[in-house]
């Protein structure tokens, strides 16, 4: 890849990362709506006379809710793809450092004399 290309795909991969992170958001959300919406069925059943039973039938509703199994699997590989994104990103971040100091580099060698100090004093 050359030097030009650069801004672009670290921009990409930028927006790839934003976009996991939106999706997780998402997913997240409808995690809390089951959830509450699981606690709102336990705290009108009479039956359940204390914390430890409620937090059981709490547990024991949500273990057998497709919706919410399905869900929790869901963030867990967008998590996984975000980190594999976010390295992604990193690394092209680096690869661009890498071939600006090499251009550097390259110019300093075609220079002579006293020109190659004002390069790498950055005047």
């Amino acid at each position: 890849m050359n030097m030009s290309q650069y801004p672009a795909a670290i921009a990409q991969a930028a927006q790839t990362v934003n976009d996991l992170d939106s999706q997780i958001q998402a997913v997240q959300l409808n995690i809390h709506r089951l959830e509450a919406s699981i606690d709102k069925q336990i705290a009108f059943d009479s039956e359940l006379k204390n914390d430890s039973q409620r937090k059981a039938r709490r547990f024991e509703l949500l273990e057998v809710n497709l919706e919410y199994q399905h869900a929790l699997n869901t963030v867990m590989r967008l998590t996984n793809q975000k980190a594999n994104a976010v390295a992604n990103l990193e690394y092209l971040r680096n690869q661009f450092s890498v071939a600006k100091l090499e251009a550097r580099l390259a110019i300093a060698r075609q220079l002579n004399g006293s020109d190659i100090g004002d390069l790498l004093l950055g005047v």
